[in-house]
């Protein structure tokens, strides 16, 4: 049974490719808590494939609803600007797909709190 649901991990691109290791492994990791969903990355730029190519492919392969995770810090004018208006554009071709965009990393729930400790524990565990 083909799953309804999708995660797809929007980065920016690099124009190293193993820059998307990382990334492979949060996508396996995902793909590991949620076998039922369909998990996929998506770059913006200089690597692919583009966010418009990954939606279709899950649309094309039965999801319906699709949260992308903005694997971004913080705010800017990629995720305040470029990426609404990429949704916007697939929301409009594609509109039975139930698409969400998700928070910035740092906006995440605990997430400051994480890295501050993880942050700690390596400069304590330097001394």
């Amino acid at each position: 049974m083909i799953s309804k649901d999708a995660i797809v991990l929007f980065a920016h691109g690099a124009r190293d490719l193993r820059w998307a290791r990382p990334l492979e492994r949060l996508q396996a990791e995902l793909a590991r808590i949620r076998p039922d969903a369909m998990v996929r990355i998506a770059f913006l730029e200089l690597q692919g494939p583009d966010l418009r190519q990954t939606l279709t492919a899950l649309a094309a392969a039965g999801a319906r609803r699709i949260d992308i995770a903005p694997i971004f810090w913080s705010q800017g004018g990629h995720i305040a600007v470029e990426l609404p208006a990429l949704v916007e554009a697939f929301a409009a071709s594609q509109p039975a797909i139930e698409l969400r965009v998700l928070p910035v990393l740092a906006e995440l729930p605990g997430m400051n709190e994480f890295v501050a400790r993880a942050i700690l524990a390596q400069a304590d565990g330097t001394r």
